[in-house]
């Protein structure tokens, strides 16, 4: 019975032992954990100040040249070598020859038609010595004007009835009129450059035979250029002949001077869209280079301009009053890729210029002044 006692007694010091020692080693334990700090963010903010911002509409398309010409033979005849070779790229000065066909059998039967006017002419004149001794010193003259491998001039002015029966019913009058008809189709056989330019496309090659109605080549002028664009309905009034445009080429490293030549007065229907042509002239240029125009339609007043995505969904964007993140309502005006142009912003309104990402109103945010602030562009 003793024995049990003690067992009893032993057993309980022992427990009682390990529950005093486990308390105080989870006692001496210390919690290591930091406590959470509050994390202000930095914004950038700029203060607004309301002004006229130009509307700007974006807009591209590929030169052209604006004075070119197709060309076509009239005539058919075997092409004959000149002085430069018909090549594309090869420049040409205002009247020198672009293409010469052969035309020595047309030239044989032209020479025939002016030798029998010239023989017509021999026969009345002594018919005018006698009888028309007023008219006959002008006739007189015509006829020593007259040169076989010159161009046929024109016929003497007849003053009365009676001198153009004379002259009419001797065939004199339709024989003219013939030959001037052959000479002009005779100069058809060569075609000359109708102003200084550069020839962009060459589809026959000396030596060929050319059919009447065949397509020859282009011939363009390299000094002026046009540009095609299409420009919303909605600015079509704002469009005005001769206002500048900026242009620039593909890769923003340069930049041209253009105006606006004509604004087509149809709307299109499938598009919505008005036709504006630019013109722009610089050496550099070529026709089917690539060009984005900034085209200026209107000026919005009381207007400011700011990044696309400053501007939430609902027509809302940030602003910092007394370090706390709050929205207001704006109104869209105008969108371009990059921009937007926004009204019904208060003046010293104090916004944001850069997207914040999990912002929300009611945010307390700290405003970055590192730098000198600036006002929106207005």
């Amino acid at each position: 019975m003793r024995k049990l006692i003690i067992s009893v007694v032993v057993g309980g010091l022992i427990i009682f032992g390990s529950i005093f020692l486990a308390g105080q080693i989870a006692g001496s334990k210390k919690n290591r954990r930091p406590k959470p700090q509050k994390v202000i963010k930095t914004v950038f903010v700029d203060t607004i100040k309301n002004g006229t911002v130009p509307i700007i509409i974006p807009a591209n398309g590929n030169l052209k040249a604006k004075r070119r010409v197709e060309l076509f033979s009239e005539v058919q005849g075997v092409f004959r070598s000149g002085s430069k070779l018909f090549r594309t790229g090869q420049e040409y000065s205002l009247g020198q020859t672009l293409i010469r066909i052969d035309a020595n059998e047309y030239y044989a039967s032209v020479q025939s038609a002016k030798s029998n006017l010239y023989n017509l002419l021999t026969s009345i004149m002594p018919d005018l010595r006698l009888d028309y001794q007023k008219v006959y010193p002008k006739w007189q003259a015509y006829l020593n004007s007259f040169d076989l491998n010159k161009t046929t001039p024109g016929l003497p002015e007849m003053d009365t009835e009676k001198e153009k029966f004379f002259i009419s019913g001797r065939g004199i009058i339709s024989s003219y009129y013939n030959v001037k008809n052959l000479e002009q189709r005779l100069s058809k056989y060569t075609i000359t450059a109708p102003f200084n330019g550069v020839l962009t496309d060459a589809l026959v090659t000396e030596g060929t035979l050319i059919r009447s109605g065949q397509k020859l080549g282009e011939y363009i002028n390299t000094g002026v250029y046009e540009l095609e664009v299409s420009v919303s309905k909605t600015f079509g009034d704002f469009l005005k002949v001769g206002k500048q445009v900026e242009l620039a080429n593909l890769g923003k490293s340069q930049n041209y001077i253009g105006k606006v030549a004509r604004v087509n007065g149809r709307v299109d229907q499938s598009s919505q869209t008005i036709t504006v042509f630019i013109e722009v002239s610089d050496h550099s240029l070529k026709e089917g280079q690539y060009l984005e125009a900034n085209l200026e339609a209107r000026e919005e007043p009381n207007a400011i301009e700011i990044d696309r995505s400053l501007l939430l969904e609902n027509n809302q964007i940030f602003v910092v009053r007394d370090s706390i993140l709050d929205l207001i309502d704006v109104k869209p005006i105008y969108f371009t890729d990059k921009k937007v142009v926004l009204k019904d912003v208060p003046d010293n309104e104090v916004i944001v210029t850069r997207i914040m990402t999990g912002a929300y109103e009611g945010m307390l945010v700290k405003v970055f002044d590192g730098t000198t602030p600036k006002r929106a562009k207005s």
